[in-house]
């Protein structure tokens, strides 16, 4: 069984079993609660324990891909300027498309007491724009880190990452090699903790199962239902984006991709992806063969268009399942930090991805971060439908870069072609003069 399969075995395991055990032997039910609840907050401060250093390993290589690929030439550039404003799109859109289909759930107030009284009450955000506006600039960045103050210390990070950019290759390349170390051994961290995520999640679900009895099963199938919903939406809005102006006509974008998003559902990786969406590029669409070779590897590299959008969709459910209110400063810190994380987390693995990257986002907006465990849980669900729109990102950047470079080359013959074709006649008209005149 694979990691996320056990995972979501004990998810079930301790669902089922708080449930018979409030059911059959309430107090019985407590005392396993009692036991469970410490292990499953011990678990999770496990993983907490790397969010700063992961965060700033991941900022600073990914600020530092994208400077390298923005420096690569017009294809890159282009590719990168689609990444971005996608990404952002992808983000911006779940910010209000989670809320609005969270709205129509309806929300136990049975659960919302569960999950405070297993993660501690949680009072929404507070302060004027003014001060939140202050506050995201760290007066003591090594304090920032300490407090876990996640916002300051990535807008520290983004400086600094920023900085290395404007400093020589060779001065610059053993600091991010520094970063990418971290952040690599982070990761094996995570993997060490998730190794026990079973233990974990079945310890975080029994005690909630036990005070909110069946419903949170229910809350949990409204989050996997508004993810697999938002993953949709996002991905019909590529076809429109792949489509419009003088784009693919819409038929044949959508028999070209096809093949490559079958792949996606059954493999749910990207990178597993890619022999399929070169396919489609250069035969299926026909276009040059060095786009497809510079920007679907790119693309694999930098971009996740659902990631921003798990992001936000895991901030909505939070928000939603304590009935917190978010301002609009914190709404738009998320989505900021949603899409910067996105570029850097590309290259992790399923469930270290979901918890290192989800972490900084939910700690960014005042929320807790307990119930993450239960949400890493199932999200092997909507999984198959993350990566099938990641797919399809990734070949409606390389079709709009494709079609632009075409255009381009269309331009360039019709301003040269006269240029050509002037002295050619000029030359014909000087040497019938010279001819005639000798």
């Amino acid at each position: 069984m694979s990691a996320a399969g056990r995972v979501f075995l004990g998810l079930l395991l301790g669902a089922v079993l708080g449930l018979v055990l409030d059911a059959f032997a309430p107090a019985a039910a407590q005392q396993a609660a009692a036991i469970a609840q410490p292990v499953g907050r011990l678990w999770l401060n496990a993983l907490q324990m790397t969010i700063v250093p992961l965060v700033m390993g991941l900022l600073i290589v990914g600020v530092a891909q994208a400077s390298d690929a923005a420096a690569s030439g017009r294809i890159a550039r282009r590719t990168l300027a689609w990444i971005l404003g996608l990404a952002t799109a992808s983000a911006v859109f779940t910010a209000f498309f989670a809320p609005f289909l969270l709205s129509f759930a309806p929300r136990s107030d049975a659960l919302t007491q569960a999950l405070q009284a297993a993660t501690g009450t949680v009072a929404a955000p507070e302060g004027s724009v003014a001060a939140s506006l202050a506050a995201l600039v760290p007066t003591n960045a090594i304090a920032a880190a300490a407090q876990g103050a996640i916002v300051p210390l990535v807008v520290f990070t983004l400086l600094f990452a920023f900085a290395l950019t404007r400093i020589p290759a060779e001065r610059r390349a053993p600091v991010l090699a520094l970063a990418q170390g971290v952040a690599d051994a982070m990761i094996v961290i995570v993997h060490w903790v998730l190794k026990v995520g079973p233990i974990g999640v079945f310890a975080l679900i029994l005690p909630v199962t036990v005070q909110a009895g069946g419903s949170v099963l229910g809350a949990l199938g409204v989050h996997v239902a508004v993810l697999i919903a938002t993953y949709l939406a996002i991905t019909a809005a590529l076809y429109a984006v792949a489509t419009i102006g003088h784009g693919e006509p819409l038929l044949r974008f959508a028999r070209a991709i096809l093949p490559a998003q079958v792949v996606a559902a059954s493999t749910q990786s990207s990178l597993a992806s890619l022999p399929a969406m070169l396919h489609a590029s250069n035969e299926r669409f026909g276009y040059p063969p060095q786009v497809g070779a510079l920007v679907l590897p790119l693309a694999v590299s930098l971009f996740r268009i659902t990631s921003p959008a798990q992001y936000l969709g895991v901030v909505s459910f939070i928000a939603w399942a304590y009935g917190i209110e978010l301002d609009a400063t914190t709404i738009a810190t998320c989505i900021a930090l949603a899409v910067v994380i996105s570029l850097g987390s590309v290259g992790l693995p399923g469930q270290a991805s979901f918890m290192g990257t989800n972490l900084p986002v939910v700690q960014a907006a005042g929320l807790p971060v307990e119930p993450l465990g239960l949400l890493l849980a199932v999200d092997l669900i909507p999984d198959v439908f993350a990566t099938v729109g990641n797919v399809s990102a990734d070949l409606t950047v390389t079709s709009r870069v494709a079609r632009a470079e075409a255009a381009d080359g269309a331009a360039t013959a019709a301003v040269v072609e006269p240029r050509v074709a002037a002295p050619q006649r000029d030359a014909t008209k000087d040497g019938s003069n010279g001819a005639g005149s000798s």
